[in-house]
């Protein structure tokens, strides 16, 4: 990022909040030609699109469909080619683990496999938090240490649970061993290069302690890990933009992609009513917010496209109460798109707006892919969306003489 790297960044009194509406952008659906944001009844967001300034953001690249984690850095400012950071750091880091920078991490699913071995539900029937956390305390029991290396569990939320693998001589290149869809059966964990090849030994021991220790278990008799990574070096967000950010979340995934960049978590909110009132009764402390709307993208998933409307429509019922707080810049946008026709996270561009003194108008009037493609400022990498909210709110300096 230029700012950062020429030293263009300045403090000012003025407050952002950035909303990032996860899987916000869709593709038109066969019948009438619209998308999820077309069909919704947003007139919030669409008030708020008159006064703002439009346009699209590619999360990674062209034809790239980013995970949560890279899509979020882009956001960020933080390049997710030249910073990776894996799903399970994410993951450990948003349910308050402290990992050591040898430690070995992953983001866990329970799935339901038959008695072919074959993987007939990837999210094993959706378990409720009080019967998965039930599952994990089981896992916890039967399997402390494998090799020398001690493993630690925690559970997350739903289907979702976290392993870190503590030892020497550990190495986060070793391939997931979710296949990402059903019908198949689980992929063993390859190691991507030699010095990972005790790290997927001790994986797949863990793996197969772990079908043993589910045999009893009607739907959560499989475990499927991906995103095996060790924490990375990042420059903090303090540092790196001269103001105290914090953030804001219910799912700890989005929870760790803020604290690997330096944000401090606020509460621990269980829907977004919640997360909104925290925003509101901190807003005196800080200078940038990060808050986050989970359920557009589980619909999207799901392949539900009515139901991806409705939680888009729920979303704009909020926008009042945020702007009610007078920030001086205010973004809002997706971490990536997820079209309920494509049932998962996609390539095409997001769409984004950002309102401010100095932000626009254009002449779009409405939140919308379509609307968004003539905006003003037209389709960016996302990673310069940063710099755009930055300059909006008066903390850019001038470059050259």
């Amino acid at each position: 990022m230029i700012l950062v790297e020429k030293d263009l960044i300045h403090k000012a009194k003025t407050k952002i909040i950035l909303f990032v509406i996860d899987g916000l952008g869709g593709i038109p659906r066969p019948e009438d030609g619209k998308t999820e944001l077309e069909v919704a009844n947003t007139p919030n967001l669409d008030a708020l699109a008159r006064k703002s300034v439009l346009g699209l953001i590619n999360p990674v690249a062209p034809g790239v469909s980013p995970g949560s984690g890279p899509g979020h850095l882009s956001i960020f400012g933080y390049d997710p080619i030249q910073n990776e950071v894996g799903r399970g750091v994410l993951e450990a880091l948003g349910v308050g683990m402290e990992l050591t920078e040898s430690d070995v991490a992953a983001r866990g699913n329970f799935a339901t496999l038959n008695d072919d071995g074959i993987i007939v539900d990837r999210r094993a029937g959706r378990p409720s938090d009080q019967d998965a956390a039930r599952v994990v305390e089981l896992l916890k029991e039967n399997i402390k240490e494998i090799d020398g290396v001690q493993v630690l569990l925690q559970h997350v939320k739903g289907h979702r649970f976290v392993v870190v693998f503590r030892g020497d001589d550990l190495s986060g290149r070793v391939l997931e061993t979710d296949p990402q869809q059903e019908g198949v059966p689980p992929l063993f964990p390859v190691p991507e290069k030699r010095e990972a090849e005790r790290t997927a030994r001790i994986i797949w021991q863990f793996i197969q302690k772990a079908h043993y220790a589910l045999l009893n278990e009607k739907k959560m008799n499989c475990v499927l890990l991906r995103g095996f990574s060790k924490l990375p070096s990042l420059q903090s967000f303090a540092d790196r933009y001269k103001m105290d950010g914090v953030g804001i979340a219910v799912y700890p995934m989005y929870k760790g992609v803020a604290r690997v960049i330096g944000l401090n978590i606020l509460g621990n909110p269980q829907n977004f009513e919640e997360e909104v009132r925290i925003l509101e009764e901190s807003w005196p402390d800080h200078e940038f917010f990060f808050i986050h709307y989970k359920d557009t993208d589980e619909a999207g998933e799901d392949g539900d496209f009515d139901r991806k409307v409705a939680k888009l429509e729920e979303v704009d019922r909020f926008v009042p109460r945020l702007l009610a707080l007078k920030p001086d810049v205010i973004a809002i946008t997706g971490d990536h798109s997820t079209p309920a026709l494509l049932r998962k996270h996609s390539w095409h561009p997001v769409p984004f707006m950002i309102c401010g003194p100095y932000a626009g108008p254009d002449d779009c009037t409405a939140f919308t892919e379509r609307q968004a493609k003539h905006g003003y400022y037209g389709r960016i990498k996302a990673t310069d969306l940063m710099s755009l909210i930055l300059a909006n709110a008066g903390r850019t300096k001038k470059f050259g003489a």
